[in-house]
């Protein structure tokens, strides 16, 4: 298909994207005129943007209007890959095949596609752009596991051995919630495999960061001590590596000993989400046997969890090799960290764009960080939605009042991420009948101790605050607010009452 074709089919798709209902035509215009199509066939098509934030905005927001229209117009089934091309809108030399880069974050220039031949689709799909699978076969025990959760934040592009530029030490913002886990993340690229730090484990709620320090000791190895083969893979892209290599081994007797090779030969090993291996034995077994290798030879292992090892539902010997370095978790960042994290991604997007002038006013960007939820992606993905309003939409003086209206219904939890310690406050003191002054204060009375941890308690599960800023709010530490969650929690296990007035008070809190 020659480019003038090719051209005249995006317009095709452009104009079937703004016929749909909720689309505004203004937005299509803006975004979709930095998409440039480079290569087409039946059931594919490729395009480019002119960066990171463009690609990534278009396939959070639009990638399924495009195909929907791709499929409304040629009545067959469409994947769409987008790739970042920085000389998008230059003269480009004709090749006949296109470029997959190896990495969604250190993407190269793809050449618009060739007038000569039909371009076939690549061999190895992103997986953000196919059809969720139903499950996952393990190969050796037979029994069907379901797919991995949470596929849109695994990277769908890998670059098994080399490094993922973006995610480093140097923009990893610091706070007291991951203090630790950064200080050995670095100490563990600075000096990989040192027995006290192997392995080291990291563990915390999605979208916490444990990824960016797992890609940033890869980079930091890859930069700083080139010689060492350093290896970064999810836990699912681990089990569909050892379902191929097994599923290939009749015909090919080297698949199961090239898989077994490639890791065992690895100086520094990453495995991120090893949560999602419980459940399949066999997928386990070959990790244990590949860990306990590399760590007997003091070869660096770095794993990562949605959750403590002991958490983990698998068997006891696992858990205690996993536990056996150091094992350090991070927590929802604060307000500070998740400001910090806002003036950051600011910082990336005037660095990407080259606009040294560009700025989000103090009071939004406050906002930003106090409304989110723990996510950083959540985070990160209001503030992009800021930024295009003031530039693309060309509204560079938008107000707070505006942001607000802009992301009404952006972050999670809906209306309890509207509520306040305050509000909390206010409601406990009032079924319990007790004063804010008490609430607290220093008083120890039975009944104030109560209601204040019961507060604490709803504050902690209702607003996904950390236990420093929960703490401020009732003149305590840390600790102190950490021992109400815990007691509350111990106490509801054996106590219907309190499991009965926590829902009652939980209901009255969500209809402030």
């Amino acid at each position: 298909m020659n480019n003038e074709k090719l051209e005249q089919v995006w317009q095709d798709v452009c104009s079937q994207v703004k016929s749909y209902n909720n689309i505004d035509p203004s937005q299509i215009n803006a975004f979709f005129s930095r998409l440039h199509p480079q290569a087409m066939s039946e059931g594919f098509l490729m395009l480019t943007a002119d960066n990171d934030f463009i690609k990534t905005w278009i396939e959070r927001h639009y990638v399924s209007f495009i195909k929907r229209a791709l499929e409304d117009l040629y009545h067959v089934p469409f994947m769409v890959v987008i790739e970042v091309d920085i000389s998008a809108g230059s003269e480009a030399p004709v090749s006949s095949q296109p470029q997959t880069a190896g990495s969604s974050e250190t993407s190269t220039p793809v050449p618009a596609a060739s007038s000569s031949a039909p371009i076939a689709p690549p061999a190895t799909t992103p997986s953000d752009v196919l059809p969720p699978s139903p499950g996952v076969q393990d190969p050796v025990g037979g029994a069907s596991e379901p797919a991995p959760p949470e596929a849109a934040d695994i990277d769908p592009l890998r670059e098994p051995d080399g490094p993922s530029s973006s995610l480093t030490f140097e923009n990893f913002v610091i706070g007291d919630s991951n203090r630790m886990a950064y200080s050995m993340a670095v100490a563990v690229a600075e000096m990989p495999g040192k027995a006290h730090l192997n392995p080291l484990f990291i563990y915390g709620k999605s979208g916490l960061g444990k990824t960016h320090l797992l890609r940033a000791i890869q980079n930091y190895v890859h930069e700083t001590m080139p010689s060492l083969s350093t290896i970064y893979v999810d836990s699912a892209e681990l089990l569909s590596d050892y379902m191929e290599a097994s599923a290939a081994h009749d015909k090919e007797k080297s698949s199961y000993k090239n898989f077994k090779t490639r890791y065992e030969e690895a100086d520094v090993l990453l495995i991120d989400d090893v949560q999602y291996l419980q459940g399949k034995k066999q997928t386990l077994d070959i990790v244990f046997q590949i860990f306990n290798k590399l760590t007997s030879q003091g070869r660096q292992v770095v794993l990562s969890a949605d959750r403590a090892p002991k958490n983990i539902d698998i068997d006891e010997r696992y858990k205690s090799r996993f536990n056996s370095g150091g094992t350090f978790d991070i927590q929802p960042p604060e307000i500070e960290t998740k400001l910090g994290i806002v003036k950051s991604f600011v910082d990336e997007y005037r660095e990407s764009e080259g606009s040294h002038d560009f700025a989000i006013p103090e009071d939004i960007q406050m906002y930003i960080a106090e409304s989110s939820s723990s996510n950083i992606r959540e985070l990160k993905s209001a503030v992009t939605k800021v930024i295009y309003q003031m530039t693309f939409f060309n509204q560079p003086n938008l107000t707070l009042d505006e942001v607000r209206s802009l992301l009404e219904n952006h972050f999670s939890g809906g209306p309890s991420k509207r509520l306040t310690i305050a509000d909390i406050q206010k409601e406990v003191e009032t079924f319990y009948k007790v004063s804010h002054a008490d609430l607290v204060g220093k008083k120890r009375n039975r009944n104030i101790i109560y209601a204040r941890q019961i507060a604490i308690y709803l504050c902690r599960q209702m607003l996904d605050l950390p236990f420093n800023d929960i703490g401020k709010k009732f003149n305590r530490d840390h600790s102190t607010v950490m021992y109400s969650v815990t007691n509350v929690e111990e106490k509801m296990k054996e106590n219907r009452e309190l499991r009965e007035e926590l829902e009652t008070l939980r209901q009255l809190i969500l209809e402030i």
